[in-house]
């Protein structure tokens, strides 16, 4: 088929112009005990823009969950999601990150940066003592000031238009600093957010427990991160309920734009059917494939795409004008880290537009706000469903 041929040679095409992307460490802020988790310094990658977006600035949070107490902290100290001395000295960028108009025709010269994550807590923590036994740092909150204090360095001081995005906890970051994120600029520089995969939402699991209301409790208790998330919403709510977009998302004035699966793969795993309450697994090949999900699982599934699209909703708030979404009903997670789903010839669509050009045209106001949901599973035959190994 015509259109497979395509997308081998953009395989190629990707394989053989890879853009691979050095680390940059921030000893600057070991000082300032804006450090990991284990103590080692934060670190980002940076693409320098060229020709009209030299001005310009993409900053993608990295995601990869939370750590909620002192075990799953202790764990990540060995690993990338807490020590950067663990992490790879390079990085590949591609789709928001691609420097290739054809893979990436709205940002692809702007300055692009990759924040590393290795906090635990989506940036938010910030406890001063530490334990001497286990030599746990939670100070997401000072790493992230850091790492833009670097960066305003570097440039981005002068940014005509700035973006900070990320995906899945780096999207939930995005959210929580979006306003904090406007102000370090200047009142002259265009400043929207990007959420992908980050709009986690608050609804029981399939043994009709708050399993993933408890574990945010736990994030923020551990970290310390109440007294860094919107006080416009801790000042009304339990401080861990601030962790929740849709909480939060509106009372932020920055403008904001969301991309979400309905069927978010994460949160079918881990909010809807986490293992504490599936412990005879039957939820097991539904989770790994939704093609093997039975009649009762999908009809619990298209349960919480609804409870989802309510979310969504309730969190838009007064500000709508400001914002846009792409929910598309896939079984995905993370859609603009992966060149499939962020612009090829058969990415996902939604009113016939690819996430990389609604996103675009939102960024730069050229059609009304894109807002768009997605009829129910299995409807979209443009989805790229993931199948898991496990």
């Amino acid at each position: 088929m015509e259109w497979l041929r395509i997308t081998l040679c953009l395989v190629i095409l990707l394989r053989t112009e890879g853009l691979y992307v050095n680390i940059t460490y921030v000893q600057t802020a070991v000082a300032k005990g804006a450090v990991c988790l284990d103590g080692s310094p934060p670190a980002y990658h940076l693409d320098r823009g060229f020709g009209a977006g030299v001005n310009n600035w993409l900053v993608q949070i990295e995601g990869g969950g939370w750590c909620n107490n002192v075990t799953t902290c202790l764990a990540r100290k060995t690993n990338r999601l807490g020590s950067s001395k663990q992490m790879i000295k390079q990085l590949a960028f591609s789709a928001i990150l691609s420097d290739k108009p054809q893979f990436n025709p709205d940002f692809y010269n702007w300055n692009r940066v990759k924040i590393r994550y290795c906090d635990g807590s989506s940036f938010t923590g910030d406890v001063e003592a530490v334990d001497p036994v286990t030599k746990l740092y939670y100070r997401g909150a000072r790493v992230f000031v850091a790492v833009m204090e670097e960066l305003l360095a570097k440039g981005m001081k002068n940014a005509q238009n700035a973006v900070l995005s990320g995906c899945s906890a780096g999207g939930l970051a995005s959210i929580l600093h979006c306003d904090s994120f406007k102000a370090l600029l200047p009142v002259r520089t265009k400043v929207k957010c990007f959420s992908d995969a980050g709009y986690f939402i608050n609804t029981k699991d399939i043994s009709a427990a708050d399993h993933i209301e408890a574990y945010f409790n736990d994030v923020v208790t551990t970290h310390g991160s109440a007294k860094n998330l919107p006080i416009s919403c801790t000042s009304k709510m339990k401080p861990s309920l601030c962790f929740f977009p849709q909480y939060v998302s509106k009372e932020i004035r920055t403008p904001l734009f969301v991309i979400n699966a309905a069927y978010d793969s994460w949160q079918i795993k881990n909010i809807l059917a986490p293992g504490v309450a599936d412990p005879h697994g039957i939820w097991h090949d539904c989770k790994t494939d939704i093609t093997k999900c039975s009649t009762d699982q999908l009809r619990t599934m298209q349960g919480f795409r609804l409870e989802f699209l309510k979310a969504i909703s309730s969190g838009l708030g007064p500000l709508i004008n400001t914002r846009g979404y792409f929910i598309n009903s896939c079984y995905a997670h993370c859609q603009t880290e992966m060149q499939e789903n962020w612009f090829a010839i058969d990415s996902p669509k939604l009113n016939n537009k690819t996430i990389a050009k609604a996103v675009g045209d939102w960024f730069y106001d050229t059609s009304e706000p894109f807002q768009r949901g997605d009829c129910p599973y299995p409807c979209d035959k443009t989805c790229h469903n993931r199948v898991f190994d496990i």
